[in-house]
């Protein structure tokens, strides 16, 4: 059976990313005026809950969510969640313009054996009608996706335990492009005629979306983030993980970690960011990317954005969604600044609070 993967009547949600290092929520209003920050929170995950984005202990998750949930407002009981885009299979697929939404659930429910690698009894299909095909107006493109099922059920399972009911899953990587938009205020006046892209680097994963105007045109996930820099210091310092993971974050280490640990892992960062740039512009035929946006805990890097501006030759900024956006009265706007990279993907999610499609 066909399954609902978006939800498309969702009303005001929690955004919540559940990460391997820490689970991040994010609640949004609006009103005439825009949007607004209500709340967010960033919980630590116990080591070995979520592993290469999956989770392994749906019990010691909800517990994080939990704590989660006493941060935010309690009245808001639903919450939308997103899976890896390296869990989901994706592809435009062509059907006749004139079928509507039910009509093409039927054809493609008829024909999903035939597109997707995966016994269907555990697999949950979604779709979106996205434009008319410009080479034959009588068909329309749809994105078609399919997730395991398990994977979507750990999830919701995990919120259920946090005590947050699940109305919409969506794909990371879409939550991140939905949350670019936020971010277009903090570059150039003509950011959105231009080319972006927008790169999340988290613990293991490091999603990169690219935007032209209005429309994500690219998105690819690769298995690379801040947990290598992590266990460089547990290798140089003899320090234990959660150890060298605090120590990272308030900056207590030995003067030579510099050259002994940053330096190099900003090399790695670099070549990971530009071997996927690449990979965007062998794929798209285009020259050159426009601009650069970076989140996630290595966008705290001590002076990330001036060298990749520098070794990228790319006018790069740090990501801030909550640039132009009113914030509650009760948030610290200290310790926003300092954590607002590491929301972007909450973000994407909290605003399908307020947008019925996928981006």
């Amino acid at each position: 059976m066909l399954s609902r993967l978006w939800n498309k009547n969702a009303s005001k949600m929690v955004g919540i990313d559940i990460g391997s290092y820490s689970v991040k929520a994010v609640l949004i209003s609006e009103d005439k005026n825009g949007y607004q920050l209500d709340a967010f929170s960033v919980e630590p995950m116990p080591k070995g809950a979520v592993v290469d984005r999956k989770v392994q202990d749906i019990e010691a998750v909800g517990a994080v969510i939990r704590k989660v949930r006493k941060k935010v407002l309690s009245a808001v009981q639903n919450a939308a969640v997103a899976v890896s885009g390296s869990t989901v299979i994706t592809k435009i697929i062509y059907m006749d313009v004139s079928l509507n939404d039910d009509e093409l659930a039927s054809q493609i429910e008829i024909e999903a054996d035939s597109l997707i690698p995966y016994p269907l009894d555990e697999v949950s299909l979604d779709f979106e009608k996205l434009d008319v095909n410009e080479a034959d107006p009588s068909k329309v493109n749809v994105l078609l996706s399919a997730v395991r099922t398990e994977t979507i059920e750990a999830r919701v399972a995990s919120l259920d335990a946090g005590g947050f009911h699940t109305k919409v899953v969506d794909v990371e990587s879409y939550a991140l492009s939905r949350a670019s938009a936020l971010c277009l205020p903090t570059l150039p006046d003509d950011a959105p005629e231009k080319v972006v892209a927008f790169i999340d680097i988290g613990a293991t994963m490091t999603l990169f979306t690219v935007n032209e105007g209005n429309d994500t045109i690219y998105t690819r996930d690769q298995l690379f983030g801040s947990e290598q820099y992590t266990r460089s210091i547990v290798s140089y310092y003899n320090k234990t993980f959660e150890d060298a993971e605090k120590e990272k974050l308030s900056g207590d280490l030995p003067p030579t970690y510099t050259f002994e640990v940053l330096a190099p892992f900003q090399t790695t960062l670099i070549q990971q960011i530009r071997r996927a740039i690449q990979m965007y512009l062998t794929f798209s035929g285009k020259e050159k990317l426009d601009y650069l946006v970076i989140s996630g805990g290595s966008a705290a890097l001590e002076n990330i954005q001036e060298l990749l501006s520098a070794e990228l030759g790319i006018h790069t900024v740090i990501a801030n969604p909550f640039n132009d956006m009113a914030i509650g009265e009760q948030i610290d706007e200290n310790v926003l600044a300092q954590i607002a990279p590491q929301l972007m993907v909450a973000t994407g999610l909290a605003l399908r609070s307020f947008s019925p499609c996928h981006i």
